[in-house]
């Protein structure tokens, strides 16, 4: 327990930060997907490192309770959409990389369907409302995308994007490097 309004760190960084590769890799992932800074990065990696735990845990169990718990954590993998098929098997889980709960982000999916130019425009109309999730405004370019609302992610109904979409020119062309 502890007091609601001092929240916990929900992340942990690399055991060793300065480890050139690492360091590389991590500038690329932070370019990729435009994040903000590498604690973004490390919260994927953490959330990632957890489900792989839980698929690690699930090989010690007898098969009755692993076959039970493996189909739970599968379909909420899939209802997540970082899993594509339901036929999923642990093997899947345990390859899962921080790359995979990238795409999932508002901010990716916003870039990826065209609504923005760029990966760091898209995070700036997901920060200033432009962006609404079943036309309910959500300002969290982290937000995780459920496998379910990828359909309903459009222009918040008030927002002037909505008539003049930044993919379009003024004059009514569009964008070539969209394409």
């Amino acid at each position: 327990m502890g007091d609601p309004r001092k929240s916990r760190r929900k992340w942990s960084g690399p055991g060793h930060p300065w480890i050139r590769v690492n360091l590389d890799r991590e500038q690329v992932l932070i370019g990729k997907y435009g994040l903000r800074n590498k604690r973004e990065l490390w919260l994927a990696q953490t959330i990632i490192r957890n489900f792989r735990h839980q698929a690690r845990s699930l090989l010690g169990l007898p098969p009755a309770e692993r076959a039970v718990r493996e189909k739970q954590l599968i379909a909420k993998l899939n209802r997540m959409g970082i899993l594509d098929k339901e036929s999923a098997t642990v093997d899947d889980v345990l390859s899962l990389t921080e790359e995979n709960y990238l795409e999932r982000r508002l901010q990716t999916i916003v870039y990826r369907k065209g609504l923005a130019r760029t990966i760091y425009q898209a995070r700036q109309l997901i920060t200033h409302g432009h962006i609404a999730l079943g036309g309910k405004r959500v300002t969290s370019p982290g937000y995780i995308v459920q496998r379910g609302e990828e359909d309903m992610i459009d222009y918040y109904p008030t927002s002037p994007f909505k008539q003049h979409p930044p993919t379009q020119a003024s004059g009514g062309e569009v964008n070539v490097q969209q394409a």
